[in-house]
């Protein structure tokens, strides 16, 4: 009787466990799983929305993007560009933007929603729309370089030079949620650390590459991981502020793949590049990874990752 009545309450654990996890479980198939798989078949088929009909073509879709489409190789070139300007920017403004916030005052709370502000209204149309208005040839920008003594006629907008760095200055101002990680990661260095390092005459800078960085590494790991996702994906600033223009100066991947998918309706061709963008990412994260190891610190493990062996070929 009593091993009954324990099948019978585990059993009923476990109905309830399910029950809390099926919407989550739900949506993983329905909005994950199944267009994950989908879009893996459709990448070797001709498939047309407005078709009727879909063949087989096997490689041809990967074939044609890297012989015959000169826009997937601009945009492929773009998409580098924008990733490795914007991503080393966004990280540095957030960590120095963190470390002046770690401090103890009753501003900084304040100071903490203020710069946290734009990465929650940062990837919306509106924001897009002003920060469009903000480098055109009467805008904000002009405006200002004309009060410091600077005559400044350029629409930053249609300038080859220039189009694609507005997009990186609104990525970076974006930095909060970043600047958020690496404020709780300082709050986890032990002040102790730093105490010690002022007895043995390190100064501040010193303190910073010695202790900081070392103990800050693994956040800043997850950090560069997040933003690589982020940039290689970044979509609604191109597509809003500049449109790919101009002469498809600013025409990231995404942009580009949206284009194929849902204007020109080749739905196998954009699931192609989709496939081609995953293992682009896939391998830039695998890299990091392996590089971790040298430079990411752990302080179970002071090498770094690698645990020295001893004699015997045991660790020590």
């Amino acid at each position: 009787m009593k091993h009954t009545r324990k099948r019978i309450s585990i059993y009923n654990q476990n109905v309830v466990g399910y029950a809390f996890i099926l919407p989550w479980l739900a949506g993983f198939l329905c909005f994950t799983l199944i267009p994950f798989i989908m879009s893996f078949v459709l990448s070797f088929t001709d498939f047309n929305i407005l078709s009727k009909s879909t063949r087989f073509v096997g490689f041809d879709n990967y074939i044609k993007l890297f012989t015959e489409d000169k826009l997937f190789l601009k945009s492929l070139q773009v998409t580098f560009k924008f990733a490795f300007l914007s991503i080393p920017l966004r990280l540095t403004f957030a960590l120095i933007v963190a470390l002046i916030l770690n401090r103890k005052s009753k501003a900084v709370p304040i100071y903490r929603v203020v710069y946290y502000l734009p990465s929650i209204i940062g990837g919306s149309v509106a924001v897009s729309v002003m920060w469009r208005s903000l480098f055109t040839k009467a805008g904000v920008v002009n405006s200002l370089l004309q009060a410091v003594g600077i005559d400044c006629q350029l629409n930053w907008l249609s300038n080859t030079k220039t189009a694609l760095l507005t997009l990186v200055l609104l990525y970076v101002w974006q930095f909060g949620s970043s600047m958020l990680i690496f404020l709780s990661g300082l709050k986890q260095i032990p002040l102790s650390y730093y105490e010690a390092a002022e007895v043995d005459g390190a100064g501040k800078v010193r303190q910073f590459f010695s202790i900081t960085l070392p103990l800050l590494s693994p956040i800043i790991l997850f950090n560069l991981i997040m933003q690589i996702i982020n940039g290689f994906m970044v979509f609604t600033q191109a597509q809003i502020i500049t449109n790919g223009g101009p002469v498809n100066e600013t025409l990231v991947y995404i942009l580009y793949l949206y284009q194929n998918s849902f204007k020109y309706y080749e739905m196998g061709y954009g699931s192609a590049m989709a496939w081609i963008l995953l293992m682009i990412v896939g391998f830039f994260t695998a890299l990091v990874f392996k590089s971790s190891k040298q430079w990411v610190f752990y302080e179970n493990n002071a090498s770094g990752g690698k645990k020295k062996k001893g004699k015997g070929g045991n660790p020590d």
